[in-house]
């Protein structure tokens, strides 16, 4: 099973991270993170790397349901999203596949909130 949905669009970089952003907040997601990815491992190794933005997504109502299904379920939250250039001027976005990602709980009753979000998930990345 994969662990993510992707795509790849012909979006500039900048371009494809607001139009995620924007798709994201139609499904009912707020990013509450960013990490730049690209800025970073400069910072931090004085490596080039490619742009690489890391969006920390949360919809707050599955967000409260699964927790109060699975204590721990935090250690997953929030659904990450990334948006990566790629040659020739395209970029992909990739979203974590929350049914993937909580089979590893072995918790049935998250199942349907799982699927839930990415229903969601799917439509952002398809809309791109």
């Amino acid at each position: 099973m994969k662990y993510y949905i992707e795509k790849t669009t012909n979006y500039p970089f900048d371009e494809a991270v607001e139009k995620v952003t924007e798709e994201l907040k139609k499904e009912g997601f707020g990013v509450l993170s960013e990490i730049n990815i690209h800025e970073k491992l400069k910072e931090k190794l004085d490596v080039d790397f490619r742009k690489y933005r890391i969006l920390g997504a949360c919809n707050p109502p599955n967000a409260y349901k699964a927790l109060q299904h699975e204590n721990k379920i935090g250690t997953m939250l929030p659904c990450n999203v990334i948006v990566q250039e790629l040659d020739e001027g395209k970029t992909e976005v990739a979203a974590v596949d929350p049914v993937a990602s909580m089979m590893a709980a072995e918790n049935a009753e998250l199942e349907s909130i799982a699927k839930e979000i990415r229903t969601k998930l799917q439509k952002v990345i398809d809309t791109l």
